[in-house]
């Protein structure tokens, strides 16, 4: 992948960058950031083993080197990337059972706890996860895929907090973050990423007819969409 022409050259052995659209500071510059790097490694946009600066990263985002310097330190505490010394910050390399193992976790969490909370979402807790499903419908529909995955994970997190345990919904997040969607872009093209989107509003469906078994195995089928499908996966639990 090579620079925007006009945008500065990286250090000698530093790989060049996506080219990228401006960021959009409908949140903090900082967030928008750190949500738009996240998303290029979640999608392979910026490939593992690759060598970025914050110079050159803030130049196709149209910022300075500061907050992209800021976002890569938050992107470094989630383990999807690695500081180097006089270069910059290099994208971690995750294996095929690494990923099997995020997911196995995530299944042994997320479903029962989906399943738990039938029943007990106050209706203005249903108000909130409707516009999450909705924004993550539309980002999918306008191909924003750094708007779907900030949109998915707060819709998870916004069901999995009405459990009540801080810890599990900060560990399933945590989980989620560090996972890798290399299929995303070929699901866009084929025009399936809506698709995977709506699952969302069927989880909801579940949820208000009481139907704690229909969410439990609809939200199992969710998350291996996202290390199979939406992973690009090859065979699982083959290291690459």
């Amino acid at each position: 992948m090579s620079l925007t022409a006009g945008a500065p050259a990286s250090p000698p052995g530093t790989a060049t960058a996506a080219a990228f659209d401006p960021v959009v500071r409908s949140t903090s510059l900082r967030e928008s950031v750190t949500e738009r790097l996240r998303a290029a490694i979640v999608t392979g946009e910026i490939a593992e083993g690759q060598v970025v600066s914050a110079p050159a990263l803030g130049q196709q985002l149209g910022v300075s080197a500061t907050p992209v310097r800021e976002a890569m330190m938050d992107l470094a505490r989630d383990g999807l990337v690695e500081t180097v010394k006089n270069k910059g910050f290099r994208v971690t390399t995750v294996t095929d059972r690494e990923l099997d193992e995020l997911t196995e976790i995530r299944l042994l969490l997320e479903p029962p706890t989906v399943a738990s909370v039938v029943g007990s979402v106050p209706v203005d807790g249903l108000v909130v996860l409707d516009r999450l499903a909705d924004q993550c419908l539309a980002a999918a529909q306008a191909q924003d895929l750094s708007g779907f995955l900030t949109a998915d994970r707060q819709f998870h997190a916004a069901i999995l907090d009405h459990a009540g345990n801080a810890h599990l919904t900060e560990l399933s997040t945590s989980l989620r973050r560090r996972t890798r969607m290399y299929g995303l872009h070929a699901l866009v093209r084929q025009g399936k990423l809506a698709d995977s989107a709506r699952e969302h509003h069927q989880l909801l469906d579940l949820m208000r007819s009481g139907d704690a078994l229909g969410c439990r195995e609809l939200m199992a089928r969710h998350i291996s969409h996202a290390r199979g499908i939406w992973a690009g996966a090859c065979d699982p639990g083959k290291d690459r």
